[in-house]
C-alpha cells in the first residue's frame, strides 16, 4: 500500500526534491545578480520547508504579518521583514518582536512611524513602502514630496533605521506575456531607482531598493538597481506561474489529491471532493474559460501533466466540478483520485494548513 492510497480527504502534495531544486535555482539568481536574498515565507508557512531554505543559506526572511514573524522568531530565524504595512494596534507585539530577531516594518503614513517612536528601546529598520504600478498599498513613487517628508519623520528618531525604498510588483502577477513580466519588473527597480537618486539629493544618502515578486525574479535577467529581492511563490510554483509561461511544468512542487465521488456522463463531469475551502477561489484562464487549477491524472507516487482541455469550472464548499472532454472522462472511475495544481499555491497553503511530501511525511503550518 503506497501512501496515495492511503489518502481520504483533500490532501495537499509535495514534492520535495522539486522545491529544493526551485530554492536552488532562485538563490543561484540572486547569487549571480549579487542581490540580497530574503525569501517570503508566506508561501510555505512551515518550518520543515524553512529548514530547506536555510540548508541552502537563506538567512534573512519576509513574513506577510506580526503573527508570522512570532511563528518564526520562536523557531530560530533572527533577521525579518514584515512585508505588510504597519498595523499601529500591533506595535506592542511588534516591541517583543524586537527582543527576538532583527525586524524590518513597512511605513507609508506619518501615524505609523509615530507608534514606532514612542516605543522605548525599540531599534527597527524601516522601510518606506512604495507604489511603482500595483495600485494596493504605498506611496506613489511619483510623490518625491510626501516620500521626503516622511523620510525625514523616520529620520527625527534615532531609534529608527531608514533603511531603503521597497515595493512589490504583483501587477506582474497579471501581465500577459513574458516580455510584459519583465518590462514590469525593470520598470519597478527603474522608478526606485530614480526616487532614490532624487532622495539623496535631499540628504538621504544609502537609502536600498527592495523588490520581489516570483515572476519578475523567475524570468527576468537584469536585477540592478536592487539591492534585495523578496520572492515567496517560486518555491512551489502553481497553475496561473505555469500558464503565465512564468515556470514550466516540471518546476511546479504542488498538487492538492482530490477523490473522485461522482460522475455525470450527460455533463461529461466529474465531482471532487475539493472544494473552495481546499483549493481557494483564485483561478486562471484556459483558452479564455476560468478554472480553479489543473487536473491531472497520476503518474506512480505523483500528479502527471494537466489533462487535455480540462477544467475545474466550478467550487463550493466542499465540492469541486471538473469537466473532462473526450476519452479522459471515461479513465475516470468512482474513489479514484485525481490531482489539481492549485492556481496560487500560497492560497491554498492557506486554507489547508498542512501538507505531505510524496512519502508521506506530514508538515505542519504555523495555522494548523
Amino acid at each position: 500500500m503506497t501512501f496515495l492510497d492511503s489518502i481520504d480527504q483533500p490532501t495537499l502534495l509535495i514534492d520535495e526534491d522539486i522545491a529544493r531544486q526551485n530554492i536552488r535555482r532562485m538563490m543561484d539568481r540572486a547569487l549571480k545578480n549579487r542581490v540580497a536574498f530574503r525569501p517570503h515565507f508566506k508561501t510555505h508557512q512551515s518550518l520543515v520547508v524553512g529548514e530547506w531554505l536555510r540548508q541552502a543559506g537563506v538567512e534573512r526572511i519576509t513574513v506577510s504579518s506580526v503573527e508570522m514573524a512570532e511563528y518564526f522568531a520562536q523557531h530560530g530565524w533572527h533577521d525579518m521583514t514584515i512585508a505588510f504595512p504597519l498595523n499601529i494596534r500591533q506595535t506592542e507585539r511588534l516591541r517583543k518582536l524586537t527582543e527576538q530577531t532583527r525586524l524590518g516594518v513597512l511605513v507609508e503614513n506619518p501615524e505609523g512611524v509615530d507608534c514606532l517612536s514612542a516605543l522605548s528601546d525599540c531599534k527597527v529598520d524601516v522601510w518606506v513602502k512604495v507604489d511603482v504600478g500595483n495600485l494596493r498599498t504605498g506611496l506613489d513613487w511619483k510623490d518625491t514630496r510626501g516620500i521626503s517628508d516622511l523620510c525625514e519623520h523616520i529620520q527625527k528618531n534615532h531609534e529608527l533605521q531608514l533603511n531603503g525604498l521597497l515595493t512589490h510588483s504583483g501587477h506582474t502577477y497579471k501581465a500577459p506575456d513574458v516580455e510584459a513580466v519583465c518590462a514590469i519588473f525593470r520598470e519597478g527597480i527603474d522608478r526606485l531607482c530614480t526616487l532614490r537618486d532624487n532622495l539623496a539629493k535631499q540628504g538621504f544618502s544609502g537609502l536600498k531598493i527592495s523588490v520581489g515578486d516570483t515572476p519578475g525574479c523567475s524570468l527576468c535577467e537584469d536585477w540592478s538597481g536592487a539591492d534585495e529581492v523578496r520572492p515567496g511563490n517560486f518555491i512551489f510554483y502553481d497553475a496561473q506561474q505555469f500558464t503565465a509561461g512564468v515556470c514550466r511544468f516540471e518546476d511546479i512542487a504542488a498538487a492538492v489529491a482530490c477523490p473522485v465521488v461522482a460522475k455525470h456522463e450527460g455533463r461529461h463531469e466529474v465531482i471532487l471532493y475539493g472544494g473552495a475551502i481546499h483549493l481557494s477561489k483564485d483561478h486562471q484562464l484556459i483558452n479564455g474559460e476560468k478554472s480553479f487549477g489543473l487536473p491531472c491524472f497520476n503518474e506512480g507516487d505523483r500528479w502527471g501533466r494537466p489533462i487535455e482541455g480540462a477544467v475545474v469550472r466550478g467550487l463550493s464548499q466542499e465540492h469541486g466540478v471538473v469537466s473532462v472532454p473526450g476519452k479522459a472522462f471515461d479513465r475516470i472511475m468512482i474513489g479514484d483520485l485525481l490531482f489539481i495544481i492549485p492556481a496560487h499555491s500560497c492560497l491554498t497553503v492557506q486554507v489547508l494548513r498542512k501538507y505531505h511530501t510524496l512519502d508521506g511525511m506530514e508538515i505542519s503550518t504555523l495555522n494548523q
